[in-house]
């Protein structure tokens, strides 16, 4: 930065206001590459600047580029958090969070014109037209058009009625798929009550139109009309079989949204489940990126703000009288006073804490998951998609990272003998035997697991690296504090402070994090301890059966060692060739006398000292 922009920006330091407002932060080419939102622009903006401050790396990288900034103040906090995101959407700045929009997802489009047309569009523009959508499901889009055109007469024609008039009607009205508005055989008041009555179906509040075509149907049979009852039951089945397809476990039949949220690591994803007397009718996605140094919380609050203060630009009836996030997030009161503004209505923000309202939020977080799984799998980042229980490893344990790749370790010996350890490797939830480690260890200390353990993890992160491939995402020890605290101790001693780890104790099924007194108990029903269980056993079982087979061949070497003239290397070869004890015992004395090294004399004493004893010796 040059003396003349370093002095630009202190004098501006020290003359900012302590009003709330918007600060635009600006390269040395005048283009803005941060804009921020403050209670008060004073402290915000002074805080990037200050010696002592604790920044991440983003942080400090925008801060280094910065040689001037910009500031608007405004009236509230309300008009900050507006005008930040029209800005950010304005500029697109580098350093903000990046937000994909779904604007190329289909819309049903409900025109303004004096007679109304209903089609699908892709496009949104603010020219007084209804807006449905998006519809991320296109199926279930074209579905609930058909049966709208197959319950009403809408026009399909292009006429800009009414001031162009054809001369006679076509073909959609002789074959009953329109009453002809434009010959003025329906009127304007009734194809305005027509369109008002497909708003609602759209719009997801069928109960009423259902009813009225029921007292339709009854009053047509009454005068034996049943043509045209059974034409209004066929329409009521329509409308029943697009209700079917929305069915929620939202019994109460209120009007809501539902907010859901999954991040991995820089990336995260935002849905928003629409729901409208009682049924899921939409859902709107969007995918967040740049999210190196903001919390989860923060990246929450932009989605919210981005997605409803554009949802209120187009339509301010859309909006639910209810709204439920997982988390709470600062903004969330300044949001919840904006929208109500907007809407003209009561609108609440809130964060439920149990019963059903809680499941509605974990179905919106699963459908969250699952659609910043498939945005991996699209960009081949995993191989196959991670199981839910990860997600919930990684909000129990607060990881920057969903624990794709897993590794757990576990001591076993005999007594302080054959002390061994094992490594096994989990992706994406299941078994990568192929990554299985197993090592000797090489301390002379018996039975102190503490030292095994730092042991066995500097050797397996050791030769990972040297292998170059990539660390897990969490490494798991089987064990209390103690063990922990030996890896720990490894992996500062390797460098690896960033690393993810936990202890698991079997006991209890206590899970111990690093500088935390206290343990995390998880429901014995919850898929993530599940899966640790798993885990932890797979690597304990690994363990033992390695364990097993050197007290094996230690004890058939003891055995062998018994044996005049069968030293280390005889022992070995019988071993090697035969394969076991028994098969030692079952082998002839002239197979014996044949190896390398052996004799007639050598293979005799062994078949002598392996014969069984004679269970009844002469007296």
């Amino acid at each position: 930065m040059s003396t003349e922009a370093f002095s630009t920006l202190d004098a501006k330091l020290r003359t900012l206001t302590t009003q709330p407002g918007v600060y635009l932060m600006k390269d040395a080419e005048g283009v803005i590459i941060y804009v921020g939102k403050a209670k008060s622009l004073r402290s915000r903006v002074r805080s990037y600047f200050q010696g002592g401050a604790q920044h991440g790396i983003k942080t400090r990288e925008m801060v280094r580029r910065v040689t001037d900034f910009d500031t608007i103040v405004v009236r509230s906090e309300a008009e900050a958090l507006i005008l930040e995101n029209n800005l950010i959407k304005e500029n697109r700045p580098r350093f903000n969070i990046n937000l994909r929009d779904d604007k190329t997802y289909p819309y049903i489009k409900v025109t303004s014109e004096p007679f109304p047309r209903v089609y699908v569009t892709r496009s949104l523009r603010k020219d007084g037209s209804r807006y449905f959508g998006p519809y991320t499901d296109v199926r279930r889009m074209r579905q609930s058009l058909e049966v709208v055109k197959k319950l009403y007469t809408v026009r399909s024609c292009h006429y800009n009625l009414p001031k162009e008039v054809p001369a006679r009607p076509c073909l959609d009205y002789h074959i009953g798929r329109c009453k002809a508005p434009c010959v003025a055989f329906q009127t304007p008041d009734e194809y305005r009550g027509m369109i008002e009555e497909i708003t609602e179906v759209l719009g997801g509040h069928t109960r009423l139109v259902a009813r009225r075509l029921r007292e339709e149907m009854q009053k047509a049979a009454e005068e034996m009309n049943f043509e045209r009852a059974g034409e209004l039951r066929d329409s009521i089945r329509q409308l029943e079989s697009l209700e079917s397809r929305q069915q929620i476990m939202d019994v109460s039949g209120s009007d809501r949204d539902i907010v859901g949220f999954a991040r991995d690591g820089a990336e995260a994803c935002g849905v928003v489940l629409q729901i409208r007397e009682g049924k899921l009718l939409g859902r709107e996605a969007q995918f967040l990126t740049n999210l190196e140094e903001e919390g989860d919380a923060e990246a929450l609050s932009t989605f919210a703000t981005r997605v409803y203060a554009d949802r209120l630009s187009r339509d301010p009836e859309s909006m639910p009288p209810e709204v439920f996030f997982g988390m709470d997030f600062e903004d969330r009161p300044v949001l919840e006073e904006l929208l109500r503004a907007q809407a003209r209505r009561a609108v609440r923000l809130h964060v439920p804490q149990r019963g059903e309202k809680v499941q509605l939020v974990g179905l919106a977080d699963q459908n969250a998951r699952h659609l910043l799984e498939e945005r991996k799998l699209m960009g081949n980042v995993a191989a196959e998609r991670a199981p839910d229980a990860l997600y919930e490893l990684q909000e129990v344990l607060e990881l920057p990272l969903v624990p794709r790749t897993m590794v757990c370790f576990d001591i076993s010996h005999t007594q302080g003998t054959e002390v061994v350890a094992s490594a096994v490797f989990f992706e994406n939830g299941a078994p990568a035997k192929g990554e299985y480690r197993k090592m000797k260890i090489r301390g002379d200390w018996g039975n102190d697991d503490f030292a095994s353990m730092h042991e066995a993890v500097t050797r397996w992160f050791s030769r990972r690296v040297e292998e170059g491939k990539p660390l897990p995402d969490l490494a798991v020890i089987d064990g209390g504090k103690g063990q922990l605290g030996a890896a720990l101790k490894a992996l500062e001693a390797l460098d690896f402070p960033q690393q993810a780890v936990i202890g698991l104790a079997k006991k209890e099924e206590e899970i111990f994090l690093p500088r935390r007194s206290d343990s995390i108990r998880l429901p014995r029903r919850s898929h993530a301890l599940r899966l640790l269980q798993r885990l932890r056993d797979e690597a304990h079982r690994f363990a033992i059966t390695y364990n097993r087979k050197l007290r094996t061949k230690r004890t058939i070497r003891s055995e062998l060692s018994t044996i005049p003239g069968v030293g280390p290397s005889r022992q070995k070869a019988l071993l090697a060739k035969f394969g076991s004890m028994r098969g030692v015992m079952a082998a002839s004395e002239a197979e014996i006398a044949a190896l390398p090294g052996f004799g007639a004399s050598i293979a005799r004493k062994v078949k002598e000292a392996l014969a069984p004893a004679d269970p009844h010796p002469l007296a």
